[in-house]
């Protein structure tokens, strides 16, 4: 059965030692936090694997995380990925013709995803809302 745009539902999850209370539709969001940055699948994705914008972004974000402060993240546009948590990708040039990989990402698990819409690709359709 499919879930309207418009059905809101409320939930709790239990994040490291926070317990964030989220709602899944047009509310629901996954936080911009390190710990899902680096569990996050999309640099491993193959709609990105061809993409010299997003490899440009892996390389480069990997390169200044390695330098940051303990506890500092780099800017949402920089990171190429956590997508459930920031949004579309700035690169036009992603390959959604190619399989996504978002259920085998421990975040997406976490959070439910698969019951938000839209159910793949948040790289190209945005924000799980």
């Amino acid at each position: 059965m499919g879930r309207d745009s418009s059905t809101k539902e409320k939930g709790s999850v239990t994040h490291g030692n926070k317990n964030i209370t989220s709602e899944k539709c047009t509310d629901f969001t996954v936080p911009y936090v390190g710990e899902n940055i680096s569990r996050c699948k999309c640099p491993e994705c193959p709609v990105q694997a061809d993409s010299p914008c997003a490899q440009d972004k892996i390389k480069s974000s990997r390169e200044a995380m390695e330098y940051m402060p303990a506890g500092d993240i780099p800017y949402p546009e920089y990171i190429p990925g956590v997508y459930c948590a920031k949004g579309k990708s700035q690169c036009k040039d992603l390959n959604f013709d190619r399989q996504c990989i978002c259920d085998s990402c421990d975040v997406w698990k976490e959070y439910g995803l698969k019951d938000a819409d839209p159910n793949n690709h948040f790289c190209q359709h945005g924000r799980a809302t």
